[in-house]
């Protein structure tokens, strides 16, 4: 289970390919290919109960249609305010229908009225990697930080322009992308699971 040299990246988002092409540059894979490279894979049903069930789903799924070892994340952000919420749920938050934008500005409707003390909030993720016989490695990854009360930014997605990042005070969408890949849950789950692959692999003897 050492780290592979060639990795599928199981998401159709944009935006999280691009961003996990990035953080994956750093493993020194000599081929990294996405969904788009494989139309006829569908993305499966992601029904689990937990990030870490939808991140396997999704992983081992492109593994076995593949052949290929496959790397898939499911990442929420989780609001105080909120009990939580949207959490699993962030990308369909707000109802069917709803892009980014629609879903941030559902969000800050929500949270109208909502002192900044009590706006406190984090991004989670984990990462899984997959084999096609079956075998995976999972790494988890929290950013803390709070919800603006007004969008700022237009670099990242999803909701990075309303998450102020607590170690610099500002948000995702001010903040330069090289540095975000230092800085949020998506990055640290990926640096850890690297440690995680590679102890696999130490383990086993190869």
């Amino acid at each position: 289970m050492c780290l592979p040299t060639t990795i599928l990246i199981a998401s159709g988002n944009p935006g999280k390919i691009v961003e996990l092409r990035d953080l994956l540059a750093t493993w020194e894979v000599g081929d990294m290919r996405s969904l788009a490279d494989f139309p006829d894979v569908p993305e499966p049903v992601e029904d689990g109960a937990t990030y870490s069930d939808n991140a396997a789903i999704k992983a081992l799924s492109a593994a076995r249609r593949t052949g290929l070892p496959a790397l898939a994340d499911d990442s929420g952000i989780e609001v105080d305010a909120l009990d939580g919420r949207p959490g699993l749920f962030s990308a369909r938050y707000g109802g069917p229908g709803l892009d980014d934008d629609g879903r941030v500005g559902h969000l800050l409707e929500e949270l109208d009225g909502v002192p900044e003390a009590q706006r406190t909030a984090r991004y989670r993720a984990v990462v899984v990697l997959a084999w096609p016989d079956g075998r995976t490695v999972e790494a988890p990854g929290t950013c803390e930080g709070r919800i603006a009360c007004a969008r700022s930014g237009t670099n990242g997605f999803g909701y990075d322009p309303v998450f102020i990042y607590r170690e610099t005070g500002i948000t995702f969408g001010d903040t330069r992308p090289e540095d975000k890949l230092h800085q949020d849950h998506r990055g640290r789950a990926i640096r850890a699971l690297r440690y995680r692959v590679q102890a696999a692999c130490a383990a086993r003897g190869r």
